[in-house]
């Protein structure tokens, strides 16, 4: 499998204190690796680094030439209550054809919710409605952070599968930070645990 994304002794730091010490970790095409570890471990951090939003103190980032990112946020940027159906939010923050709009509801199975204001919905139908946004430009990576929070073990659980199709269906890689160790040992390829630096592996 080809490699995506390559961290080399990558330490992040905030202020005088370290989050992340000495972090080496690749990850390859089509695989889904999971990062899981305590409060203040440093997971938000880890993946904010493997997008590129958040440059290391030290240690490189390197990555594939012309590498496409899907992202499903913890919490949606938009107000809960603010008046917008499904299909809008698929237009958030450009423009999608029906066709594409089409294409990533049939894969995320909330074609039937388009007309729902998203303050309607449960909170696993929002995560398949951000889960279709982040879909739309056929990304390399999915990148989720705590997709599952909020939701019951069935929920989770069916969430997992959908992640696991839609890399079959897109052939992408996915990583997930997720506190459900139980669930994602079953539904992932690798699971990362996290305190600081890489326990294990």
């Amino acid at each position: 499998m080809s490699v995506l994304i390559t961290l080399q002794d990558v330490t992040v730091q905030y202020g005088a204190s370290p989050v992340l010490e000495h972090v080496n970790l690749k990850i390859k095409h089509g695989e889904i690796v999971t990062i899981v570890g305590p409060n203040g471990s440093g997971k938000s951090s880890l993946l904010r680094v493997l997008t590129g939003a958040l440059a290391p103190r030290t240690g490189t980032r390197l990555h594939a030439a012309g590498l496409k990112i899907g992202y499903v946020p913890q919490k949606l940027m938009l107000d809960h209550t603010f008046p917008i159906t499904v299909r809008r939010l698929l237009d958030v923050p450009w423009p999608i054809s029906t066709k594409d709009a089409q294409a990533v509801s049939e894969l995320t199975g909330i074609s039937q919710l388009w007309d729902q204001q998203i303050s309607t919905l449960s909170g696993g139908q929002l995560q398949r409605a951000l889960l279709a946004r982040a879909i739309v430009g056929r990304p390399d990576i999915l990148m989720l952070d705590e997709p599952t929070q909020g939701l019951d073990q069935p929920g989770a659980a069916a969430f997992y599968q959908l992640i696991a199709d839609l890399r079959d269906a897109l052939g992408c890689a996915v990583i997930m930070v997720s506190h459900d160790l139980h669930v994602v040992m079953s539904a992932s390829d690798r699971v990362i645990c996290l305190n600081g630096h890489i326990c294990c592996e």
